[in-house]
Order: C-alpha cells, then sequence, then structure tokens
C-alpha cells in the first residue's frame, strides 16, 4: 500500500515574479510533487488564497500557507493511503471548516490533492490522465484537446489599453500537434504584424506571453489576429475566442451600472456589441461577457448567439460567474447561463471539487474548458487534466514563455503516448 510518510511545502515563485506554494507528499513509493497556480484576475466568489499580508513580498509571501501544509494537514494525513483521493480531500475541507478555505487557504489543500493525485496515478501504474479518468467515473474517453492560445493580452494580464482581457487563436487541425504548430506560425507573423504597424516596443507580451499592441478596441485586435492568420496561411482553419472578463471593466452604480469600453455601455447594449463581433468575425466562445453577478446577461447573450447563429454554436464561458463551484454552477445552470464551464483547479482547492463541477456541467450537457492561471508554475498538470477527463479544450497562454510551453509540451508528450498505446 502507498501510505503517506511525510508531507513537506516550499514558497516558490510564480511566472508573475510572485510567491506560492510547492508541495510534496512523500510516500513508501516515493516523493511527488506539486505546485499552485495564481489568478490576477479573479473571482470574488474563488475560494481563497491564503496570503501572509504584512511588507514581505509586498504581503503576498504563502508562508502562512506552508505553515498550515506542514503544521496542521499534514500530521493529520501520516498512514493515510495516498490513492484514497476523495477522503484525503473530504478531510481537508473539513478540517478547514469555512466555505472558502479561508482557514487553511486554497493554495494549502490544492498542493496536497494534486500531489496525492500524482501518488495515486503511480500507485495503481497509470499515467495521470488515466487516473484522473478513473476519478471521474464517467464515460468520458480520453481526449486531446484543442488548445486556444491567449495571443493578444488585455486588462488585468497587460494593464495596456485595450479592456477585453484575452483575445485568442484556436486552429482546427486533426492532432493537437498540427495545433500547435499552426498556433506558433500565427504568433510569429502576428509580432512582425505589430512590429510593422506600431513598431518594435509594442510586440512585448503580457502575463500570459501574448502581445500588448497600443489597441484601444476589440475590432482593432480581431484584425490584427485576421492579418496573421492570412499571413501564415491558415485563413479559415482557425478560430478565435475571447475572455472579455468582465468584472474588470464594470462599474457598478447603485443597484446596477454600465461598462467602460471606454464609453460606456449597457449589458444591452453590450450585447449587440458582442453580436455584431461574431457576426463580422470567425469567434466560436466568449468568456465571461458580463461582471460576475448578472447571470441573466448571460442567458440574454446564450439566447441571442443561438438564434442569430445557430449555424456557428458560440459557446459561452462562465469562469468568474461559476469559479469551479458546483453551487454557483447550479444557479448559472437554473438560469440558463452558460453552455460551457472554465476549470481551473485553484478556483476551488481540491481536485475532487473541480471533478464535482466538471460532471455537473456534463450532465446538463455543457462544455467544459481546463485553463491555466495568469501567475503559472511549469507543473503541467493541467495538460494532463484536460486529456483525462476528455473535455477537448484547454488554454494555457501563448506558444510562448516556460510556463505555458510547459503545457503544451506535456501535451505533446501525452500524444505521442496515445498513439503508441
Amino acid at each position: 500500500m502507498a501510505i503517506i510518510k511525510e508531507i513537506k511545502a516550499m514558497e516558490i515563485l510564480d511566472s508573475r515574479g510572485n510567491p506560492t506554494i510547492e508541495v510534496d507528499v512523500i510516500t513508501t513509493d516515493g516523493k511527488f510533487s506539486a505546485a499552485v497556480p495564481s489568478g490576477a484576475s479573479t473571482g470574488v466568489h474563488e475560494d481563497l488564497e491564503l496570503r501572509d499580508g504584512g511588507s514581505r513580498y509586498l504581503g503576498k509571501g504563502v508562508l502562512n500557507a506552508v505553515k498550515n501544509v506542514e503544521k496542521k494537514i499534514a500530521p493529520k494525513l501520516i498512514g493515510v493511503e495516498v490513492f484514497r483521493q476523495r477522503e484525503i480531500d473530504d478531510f481537508m475541507i473539513k478540517l478547514d471548516g469555512t466555505t472558502n478555505k479561508s482557514k487553511l487557504g486554497a493554495n494549502a489543500t490544492l498542493g496536497i490533492s494534486l500531489a496525492c493525485a500524482r501518488a495515486g496515478a503511480d500507485y495503481y501504474n497509470l499515467t495521470l490522465p488515466e487516473y484522473i479518468n478513473n476519478l471521474l467515473s464517467r464515460d468520458n474517453e480520453l481526449l486531446m484537446p484543442r488548445p486556444f492560445f491567449n495571443v493578444i493580452n488585455g486588462g488585468k494580464h497587460a494593464e495596456g489599453f485595450l479592456r477585453f482581457q484575452e483575445f485568442m487563436i484556436s486552429p482546427r487541425a486533426d492532432k493537437f500537434s498540427e495545433a500547435l504548430r499552426m498556433g506558433s506560425e500565427i504568433y510569429h507573423h502576428l509580432k512582425k504584424v505589430i512590429e510593422k504597424k506600431y513598431g518594435k516596443n509594442a510586440a512585448n507580451v503580457g502575463d500570459e506571453g501574448g502581445f500588448v499592441p497600443p489597441v484601444k478596441k476589440a475590432e482593432e485586435a480581431l484584425e490584427l489576429l485576421k492579418t496573421a492568420i492570412a499571413k501564415a496561411g491558415h485563413t479559415g482553419y482557425v478560430d478565435i475566442a475571447m475572455d472579455a472578463a468582465a468584472s474588470e471593466f464594470f462599474v457598478k452604480r447603485g443597484r446596477g451600472g454600465y461598462y467602460k469600453l471606454p464609453r460606456k455601455k449597457s449589458a444591452d447594449q453590450l450585447i449587440d456589441y458582442y453580436l455584431q463581433l461574431v457576426g463580422k468575425y470567425p469567434i466560436v466562445s466568449i468568456e465571461d461577457p458580463f461582471q460576475q453577478e448578472d447571470f441573466k446577461s448571460f442567458a440574454k447573450l446564450r439566447k441571442r448567439l443561438s438564434e442569430d447563429f445557430a449555424d456557428k454554436e458560440v459557446q459561452v464561458v462562465g469562469d468568474d460567474l461559476t469559479v469551479t463551484n458546483v453551487n454557483r454552477i447550479e444557479i448559472a445552470i437554473k438560469e440558463d447561463s452558460c453552455n460551457c464551464l472554465l476549470m481551473k483547479v485553484n478556483q476551488i482547492g481540491t481536485l475532487s471539487e473541480a471533478l464535482d463541477a466538471v460532471r455537473m456541467a456534463y450532465d446538463n450537457k455543457w462544455q467544459v474548458m481546463v485553463s491555466h492561471r495568469s501567475g503559472e508554475t511549469t507543473d503541467p498538470f493541467i495538460a494532463d487534466l484536460a486529456v483525462g477527463i476528455g473535455c477537448g479544450q484547454i488554454k494555457a497562454g501563448a506558444p510562448c514563455r516556460g510556463e505555458r510551453t510547459a503545457k503544451y509540451n506535456q501535451l505533446l508528450r501525452i500524444e505521442r503516448f496515445m498513439s503508441e498505446r
């Protein structure tokens, strides 16, 4: 039996240079590690990422989370069989005792949860995607995901002029490796297009590896993508996705508010704007089109898209709205707000809860897209996760920067493994 002998944690840096936590679970079979990502644009309903406060690391240290792992959680898990994923996760949830893991920190619990999953896979002599697939307990087969590359950054990921947070390209290809090649080619052509139009300084990249050109309007960003796709020779084979992250540019006024883009728009005006963009560009996915409490506007947009663009099947994706939380997802289902869940394991703090969210999405005929965070590590866990749950979609940033390509390179390895079985 693979028994937990020791659990250690340490403070490391994420891709933005901020502290995060890495956990080692030592069993009778070896050591298994996991590093926890961190978001910049975060929903208010996400489980708490515990930070130390004070002046050290500008208040962003995670030594209290490290202490919670080693002093509060680890002693109670020594001797537990590591493959008991649900029991381990449920124990940590109960030990924390809050609704958002504010006592122990979702970053503390997640590190243990993911490391245990790796240990469980090793015990059963399975790959991590195979083990996750077994934990999901559905008929979903292992499936290589279609990548969504964030190649133009705005919003919280860049702090430039562009309000919308992400503009993604998603090649259609028979193999993941081909989609990755297409994405990389477009990315490099996009750099040249931006440099030619705005100068070399305009080709700097944001937190997720996408470029940060001095554009203000969505149309300007979309035209840059259209040009780059054409220059790469992939016109007609590439779709576009957007993450509006609308909570970041929503201005609350009394019981209502407006969206600053930079001109003021009401929710209904924003719906019309999205419809115009979908009509003009090959947009197949819009994430967080409204602020994180506005389930009804999500539903209005979804209805209008299904009526006006039935042949395109544009998905409306919930991220800040749903935060990988079954309670929030249940509301979105009742309101018919979305048809796709953005799944981020660090929003909820354990793998078991994240898989609960996936099951609920699937049971209600939603799609699922696995996602990274803007503050990433080189841990490729989400690549294995996307294949394991068979969702067919992943976003892990641009085909650039080590913490992003770590996920894409892992998917190349998985693709080769699956082809050789």
